[in-house]
């Protein structure tokens, strides 16, 4: 079974663009996906949403709905971007995330969730009540929700984040996301998504051929667009 490494966090903006590439994945035969949140914006780089923030995100975010095709809404530029009482932290969607994942393995779908919910709907996916919404969205109980995400919460998601960076050091990654294939063998490959953004299509082909091809997992130099371990640029 060949394993495509996924290193990402809620709040980086590449990830959201890529977004598709993950979903097309999530269909390659012989293939599974591990996520790794990253802690962009977690502790001491949290971040108040400000007019320089704004300013600062918005040319980055229209390269993307550009290079990518993914949509950005209104909510989102002229509500959430606009917001400053609002803050953007990484750590709360990470824990929802390894939460969802406990309750059946819906972590992937719990990150493309939050994703929507703060690109397209401008949500606050750093407050708890709207995690918790965005989890009966995806069918997860609230009761059982709101007990694994207290399992997950503070330290459980604090190893998460700095075993996540561990992960982008060994594989040689620049930032968010990263993508590495690891073989049955436990041979590691960083692949550079920057062709296959906005096609998913191909990207799933290609994936398919290398693993049907049983090749050594792929040495490329990953210099795609991403956003950096710190915060997006």
């Amino acid at each position: 079974m060949t394993t495509l490494h996924y290193i990402y966090d809620p709040l980086c903006g590449w990830c959201y663009g890529a977004a598709p590439l993950v979903q097309a994945a999530r269909n390659v035969p012989g293939l599974t996906i591990t996520c790794h949140g990253g802690g962009m914006l977690a502790g001491p780089n949290r971040r108040a949403v400000t007019p320089q923030w704004r300013d600062y995100v918005m040319p980055h975010d229209h390269r993307i709905a550009e290079l990518t095709g993914q949509p950005f809404g209104e909510p989102y530029f002229e509500g959430l971007l606009r917001d400053t009482t609002a803050t953007m932290d990484s750590e709360p969607p990470i824990t929802a995330v390894l939460a969802a994942q406990a309750l059946g393995g819906r972590g992937l779908d719990m990150i493309h969730r939050i994703q929507r919910a703060h690109y397209e709907e401008g949500r606050r996916i750093a407050d708890v009540p709207v995690l918790r919404e965005l989890a009966a969205e995806i069918g997860l109980s609230a009761e059982a929700f709101d007990a694994e995400y207290a399992q997950q919460a503070g330290g459980p998601t604090q190893k998460h984040i700095a075993q996540s960076r561990q992960w982008l050091d060994r594989v040689g990654g620049q930032g968010f996301p990263t993508f590495a294939l690891e073989d049955a063998q436990g041979k590691l490959g960083i692949i550079d998504i920057g062709p296959w953004l906005g096609n998913p299509e191909h990207w799933a082909q290609a994936l398919t051929q290398h693993i049907g091809a049983s090749s050594p997992a792929p040495k490329i130099e990953a210099d795609g667009p991403v956003c950096g371990p710190d915060g997006c640029a």
